[in-house]
């Protein structure tokens, strides 16, 4: 029995012949699962912004709104109790902005250096040593600020002041310039701290945004005799100022939403002021403080949780919403 060239070509073609019911089914079963992915988590999403609502609008009718924002105390816990959520909203501010003091020139000169000046090697080094930097816990920071930070910065301090009574003893010197003691659980440790762990978000969203700036800018700056740190400063920079701002407000967000870090080195004291020297309580401090489970469920301490979270996720919204609106705004898009 002989095969003729044809009968092969058939059974070839019949053999690679795609099963097009079977890839439809296939295919209708990869949509149905990443749909439902997709639908969990904006179903999560609905359900936590749900709940911060409903136990918000529980709190509020025992807690008047003109209470909660003009009391000048914070103390749910105590016999006579004060709801002044500004006294947490002042301590999460001055932490924040100690933070943003160190990230913010910190994190975009790396992101420039890694960008314009670092040659393929260092590189290859440096970008690594950031993101090593941002996956170390929070924990870990926390108590680093607390064991090693606070102690040098008390020490530094109690310098300084010996420094300026030395003086003193030869020049007049108000008593009002000796820096008040460092206490251990402070502000300024955290805030300290917690710029350090927000650089690397900084540096790599800011090094993404001033690396996705054409070469032809640069060129064309070099070609009019600016020199490399002129074409930064007057081209680079204002052509990534978009994702610049980002990166910084995205940073706030990160800041404003720290736990960890200001729960173990900043305190839970809730105290209303500005004074980087003392202990302080944030808004994330005060909920771990509560969430401990010794606060009953539903009594108003309980309830208390919420309406500072949704505090909280107000803060961080509008942060975000901000950050989207500014880079649509002011984005350079080039062909």
């Amino acid at each position: 029995m002989t095969t003729t060239p044809s009968s092969f070509e058939s059974s070839d073609s019949e053999m690679f012949r795609p099963n097009r019911q079977l890839n439809k089914r296939v295919e209708l079963v990869v949509k149905i699962v990443f749909a439902t992915f997709a639908f969990v988590s904006v179903a999560t999403t609905i359900g936590i912004v749900l709940t911060l609502i409903f136990e918000t609008v529980a709190f509020f009718q025992e807690v008047s709104l003109w209470k909660f924002l003009t009391d000048t105390a914070w103390t749910p816990l105590f016999a006579n109790p004060q709801f002044g959520i500004f006294v947490l909203i002042s301590a999460t501010f001055l932490t924040s902005v100690i933070a943003l003091m160190v990230a913010l020139p910190l994190g975009l000169l790396a992101a420039i250096c890694l960008s314009e000046y670092a040659s393929p090697g260092i590189r290859r080094w440096l970008k690594p040593a950031l993101e090593i930097l941002a996956g170390v816990p929070t924990v870990v920071f926390g108590y680093f600020a607390l064991m090693l930070v606070s102690p040098f910065l008390r020490d530094f301090i109690g310098f300084i002041n010996w420094v300026i009574a030395l003086m003193g003893r030869f020049i007049p010197i108000p008593e009002s310039f000796a820096i008040p003691d460092l206490q251990g659980f402070n502000a300024l440790s955290a805030g300290i701290v917690l710029g350090i762990a927000i650089i690397p978000m900084i540096a790599s969203l800011s090094e993404d945004a001033i690396y996705a700036v054409p070469n032809s800018l640069r060129q064309g700056a070099y070609a009019l005799g600016a020199t490399k740190r002129e074409t930064i400063i007057g081209v680079v920079i204002p052509a990534a100022l978009s994702g610049i701002v980002a990166s910084f407000v995205l940073a706030v967000s990160r800041a404003v939403g720290e736990t960890m870090i200001v729960s173990i080195a900043a305190g839970q004291n809730p105290t209303l002021g500005l004074n980087p020297l003392v202990p302080v309580m944030t808004m994330t401090a005060y909920i771990v403080q509560v969430s401990m489970g010794d606060t009953p469920a539903g009594s108003l301490a309980y309830k208390t949780i919420f309406s500072v979270g949704m505090t909280l996720f107000l803060l961080t919204l509008v942060l975000n919403i901000f950050s989207f609106w500014f880079v649509r705004r002011f984005r350079e898009k080039y062909d």
